[in-house]
């Protein structure tokens, strides 16, 4: 029996969220459609009615996911807030959760650029971001420092996860928000 209309979108909404995390988590090349498939609680065989590749999944996974960020996140008063909610340890400890851009940077530098346009918009909108927190704690706005703030924020979660090293973890976190802060 065919699913309805509504099932299949639901359907599709579920293999988008379980692509989502589980690239960010693992990395793109590292989930198979298989894996996908199952943690969003389907066969294998209805993948191909909802995408036409893994890489048409993971462009509109990846969209999905930084769209969300952006919807989801509280209203923050300054850079300095926005940097200690990114720069958290538990932002740092669920990368499945988190930030797409520091949990798949040179994965996504990798994909196809007619597949990059969406990260290059969602970066365009966090660097908007930086320069309306700027503004809002009285200052101008100033695009290179937004620029240098969010390439701060991403590097510096990309080194915290990457070393094995809890305290070095910690510092690099700690540095980051305070230098950014501070700015």
């Amino acid at each position: 029996m065919r699913p309805t209309k509504e099932q299949a979108d639901q359907n599709r909404k579920r293999i988008i969220d379980a692509a989502g995390r589980l690239f960010r988590e693992k990395g793109i090349h590292a989930v198979g459609v298989d894996e996908v498939m199952k943690t969003a609680g389907l066969t294998h065989g209805g993948f191909y009615g909802h995408f036409k590749s893994k890489g048409d999944l993971a462009a509109e996974a990846l969209s999905h996911a930084m769209d969300e960020s952006l919807r989801s996140e509280q209203d923050f008063p300054s850079v300095a807030a926005l940097a200690e909610t990114y720069l958290s340890k538990a932002h740092r400890d669920e990368a499945e959760n988190g930030c797409t851009v520091a949990s798949l940077g040179p994965e996504l530098a990798r994909l196809p650029s007619g597949k990059r346009g969406v990260i290059a918009s969602y970066v365009r909108k966090r660097i908007d971001q930086m320069e309306t927190l700027q503004e809002k704690t009285g200052g101008q706005a100033d695009r290179g420092k937004a620029i240098a703030d969010l390439a701060s924020l991403v590097g510096a979660l990309v080194m915290a996860r990457a070393v094995d090293d809890e305290a070095l973890s910690d510092e690099i976190l700690a540095e980051t928000i305070r230098i950014v802060s501070n700015g």
